[in-house]
């Protein structure tokens, strides 16, 4: 006769597998899944996630941007939607711009400055809860926009979403690029797939290299930089759509990404 601590852990067990098989299911038309993450904020990741996702849709690929960045969701902002997703028979249906479906926790938020104070466990129910219940479709690429760092929030990303790699954000200055080699490490202990290095903010405020240099110290494959711009002061839509230079920048980056998913062993599309 089993004990009631058993029947517990059986039912967590039922319960566990039952999520991920939903969480499957939603994902199944889904044909490549890319993490853009980075070891610390303010490197300008949700700037990178939200431009090449429409660096993609420009190419005429159908594609989703998920924001799971639940302390500072800010992908809506960058993106420029302003309606919310939609919500059917227990279904998120994801709002769009630009061609870019989105679903961000910050359609969620009674107030934009509100203070999402969460501990993991709630973090990790919020995740689930979007993947779940999201209505993508059939898709080309999901781009997903993690929290930074390497704690519980991005742990339970890598752990919960099939991902076909990640897309490491960082920029020349070194304690960005020590951060960006504690995220990397943690990529490779989960024995995940690692697409590529970005380096962001180059010119002549903050240099050029440091990226690159740490991208070949890592050993990973260097996809790119993208220049400190004033044009991305204008809010008003993603910069690739604003900016020539900015455009071309990501094209690059773009090809870079799905040159690297090819010898992964991923299918692009």
């Amino acid at each position: 006769m089993s004990t009631p601590q058993e029947n517990a852990r059986l039912e967590q067990i039922k319960r566990s597998w039952q999520q991920r098989r939903q969480i499957t299911d939603r994902l199944a038309g889904i044909t490549t899944k890319i993490g853009v993450y980075s070891g610390k904020g303010g490197v300008g990741k949700t700037t990178v996630a939200v431009n090449l996702a429409a660096t993609l849709a420009q190419e005429g690929r159908k594609v989703g941007l998920l924001d799971v960045d639940i302390d500072c969701p800010n992908v809506n902002k960058v993106l420029g939607v302003t309606e919310p997703p939609g919500y059917v028979d227990g279904e998120i249906l994801p709002a769009e711009k630009w061609g870019v479906k989105v679903v961000s926790m910050a359609f969620f938020q009674e107030k934009e400055d509100e203070a999402i104070i969460w501990r993991g466990p709630m973090i990790h129910n919020a995740i689930n809860q979007f993947l779940q219940s999201t209505a993508w479709g059939e898709l080309d690429y999901l781009v997903v926009d993690l929290p930074p760092g390497t704690s519980d929030s991005p742990l339970t990303v890598m752990q919960t979403i099939p991902m076909d790699g990640f897309v490491v954000v960082s920029t020349p200055q070194q304690l960005a690029n020590v951060d960006a080699k504690r995220c990397i490490n943690m990529i490779r202990k989960l024995n995940l797939n690692i697409v590529g290095v970005v380096e962001n903010y180059t010119g002549e405020v903050f240099g050029q290299g440091g990226g690159e240099e740490m991208a070949r110290e890592v050993d990973a494959p260097f996809l790119g930089r993208m220049a400190l711009r004033s044009s991305y002061r204008d809010a008003d839509k993603p910069t690739v759509l604003l900016d020539d230079e900015v455009a071309v920048e990501y094209e690059s980056i773009a090809t870079a990404m799905k040159t690297s998913l090819s010898a992964l062993g991923r299918e692009a599309a």
